[in-house]
């Protein structure tokens, strides 16, 4: 059997908190790997701190040939490669520099995993009104317009989705 080298951009998922590690340890191999990363300011209780982070959480892309795949699949911080409909998935190279341009216009974009619908109960989690929930009025992009009902009176704040949860 003769197996097809041609290289293919495809997802690996990371153990948690090792997509940038996992990823310079591949690139050191001379693999070509991409883990897209975010600005974010960090704060301590002593200081502030912009970090970068990984946009996509676990997640990491190498462009590679089969052999390369699974070579990586072996890496201690790499989980297993990701597969859609029993084969690994192959990202098309104009969505990898999509998202390339789009981080170098946006450095502090956020990928989101919450989907939140307008009339949903929401609780802050970080910021002056941490454990206060409201109702979601409006999405404006990355921030949410919460109705905040506060020491008798209605308040509404813009708020970051990075700084929500739904309200349990």
């Amino acid at each position: 059997m003769i197996v097809d080298q041609k290289k293919f951009w495809t997802a690996f998922y990371t153990k948690s908190r090792n997509e940038k590690k996992a990823s310079e340890r591949l690139a050191v191999k001379g693999y070509d790997v991409f883990c897209p990363t975010r600005t974010v300011m960090k704060q301590w209780s002593d200081r502030k701190k912009k970090v970068k982070e990984p946009l996509f959480t676990s997640y990491l892309f190498a462009k590679v040939d089969e052999l390369q795949r699974q070579e990586i699949c072996r890496d201690q911080g790499v989980v297993c490669s990701v597969f859609w409909e029993g084969e690994p998935v192959k990202i098309r190279e104009l969505e990898i520099k999509a998202i390339v341009d789009f981080l170098d216009e946006n450095p502090e974009a956020e990928g989101l995993t919450d989907n939140f619908s307008e009339g949903e109960k929401i609780e802050i989690v970080q910021g002056p009104f941490k454990g206060e929930q409201g109702e979601l009025l409006t999405i404006k992009g990355s921030k949410l317009v919460l109705s905040i009902d506060s020491i008798g009176f209605s308040l509404v704040a813009e708020v970051a989705r990075s700084k929500v949860k739904l309200a349990s």
